[in-house]
Formats: C-alpha cells, sequence, structure tokens
C-alpha cells in the first residue's frame, strides 16, 4: 500500500483528506511544515500533500527542505491550499512542487489526480 504524508494544520481537512484517502492508502498527517519534516525524515512516502499556509514551517519551506533529502528529490509533491494566484503557483513550482490543488477540493479529482502521480 503508497504511503502519503499530509501536512496541514486544519484538523477538519486532516480528517476529510483521512476520509477520502485512507481507505485506499496509508495516510499519515502532520499539523504543519514542522511535524511533516519530522516524519519524512523518519520515514519514506510514496507522496507528500502540503497546505501553504501554516505556523511553524509553510509548506513552501517544508517543499524547499524536502527536496534537500536524497529520498524525496523525485518524490511527487502536491500542494493542497487556498491559495489561486499565478505567483504563488510559479513560487511552488519554482520550489519543485508537482501538482496544484485548490481549496475547496473535489474528493474524486483529488483521488484521481493522486492515482495518476502514483503511478
Amino acid at each position: 500500500m503508497k504511503k502519503i504524508l499530509y501536512v496541514d494544520d486544519a484538523n477538519s481537512l486532516r480528517q476529510l483528506v483521512e476520509m477520502v484517502l485512507g481507505k485506499d492508502y496509508a495516510l499519515q498527517t502532520a499539523e504543519d511544515g514542522a511535524a511533516g519534516l519530522a516524519k519524512a525524515q523518519t520515514e519514506a512516502f510514496d507522496l507528500v500533500i502540503s497546505d501553504v499556509n501554516m505556523p511553524n514551517m509553510n509548506g513552501f519551506e517544508l517543499l524547499a527542505e524536502l527536496r534537500k533529502i536524497d529520498n524525496y528529490k523525485y518524490t511527487p509533491i502536491l500542494m493542497l491550499t487556498t491559495e489561486a494566484s499565478a505567483e504563488m503557483k510559479e513560487k511552488g513550482k519554482s520550489l519543485g512542487a508537482t501538482g496544484w490543488i485548490i481549496k475547496p477540493f473535489d474528493p474524486e479529482k483529488l483521488t484521481r489526480l493522486i492515482e495518476r502521480v502514483l503511478n
């Protein structure tokens, strides 16, 4: 079973993503970028999904730190965020984001995107 790490400071969104993805994937969650990075440093995940705006370490900082780790150089990293501006998307792309999903998201589209990036 593929392992996914979902990082978001909103408990309600962590629960929603767990309901959507938890049955098909080994899903772990973290409440901010620092906690997500700590998990990623001790375990190997097949995919990381992260919010952008979080306390302690935001999604861009997490993305930059993950890309420095050999195991995560080519791991798909999706940003799941309310940020929809071209500037934010471009910043994510320049830091190595694989894709960008705008909240609120369609659970079916999220599932299809994840299947595509993992296969």
